[in-house]
């Protein structure tokens, strides 16, 4: 909003999560679709002195690379990462905490970009957060992500019913799975 002075309390929890896992020796992955909400984010954490690198579709490859082996060998505790930019391809093994500031309508996008800090050689239990805001179209989209999953594990699940299950599926049931929207 233009002109507006205020805080936003999903930024203050941010915040607030940040310095705490920060004291307890955390290395946290934060994600967002939203690159001007990563930008603000930036500009408030390095007020706060934090050691963090900021990762956006505008990193050359190899920049990106040389980050992530800074991030990974301790020299920052908090990685800004866009969705999209990285999403795939990173190794950060390093974190512990993956925050998700904002949700993704594809759930898979999401699980993707925690998966940076699920690789082979991690050694720790990696705990992940979701930031939604109560009241907000961001609920919808959490509902929306667990209506996808709950229909893939119907599909993909261990049932033996399943194809019983496929043949069941309406016509818009159908049609829903294969809607990229």
């Amino acid at each position: 909003m233009d002109n507006y002075l205020g805080s936003s309390g999903k930024i203050d929890a941010l915040i607030e999560l940040l310095e705490q896992s920060i004291d307890e020796g955390h290395k946290i992955l934060v994600f967002s679709q939203f690159t001007s909400v990563l930008k603000n984010i930036s500009k408030i954490v390095k007020e706060k002195n934090f050691l963090f690198s900021y990762l956006d579709g505008s990193v050359s490859s190899i920049n990106r690379m040389k980050m992530v082996d800074e991030f990974n060998n301790g020299e920052n505790t908090v990685f800004l990462v866009s969705l999209k930019a990285g999403g795939t391809g990173l190794n950060l093994t390093s974190a512990d905490i993956v925050i998700h500031f904002d949700p993704w309508w594809n759930p898979a996008v999401e699980d993707q970009a925690t998966d940076r800090a699920h690789r082979i050689g991690q050694k720790n239990v990696v705990e992940v957060i979701k930031l939604i805001a109560q009241g907000t179209i961001e609920e919808k989209i959490v509902e929306l992500q667990d209506s996808k999953r709950e229909l893939i594990n119907k599909i993909l699940g261990d049932d033996l019913s399943v194809g019983e299950f496929i043949h069941s599926l309406n016509e818009n049931e159908i049609l829903e799975l294969f809607n990229y929207n």
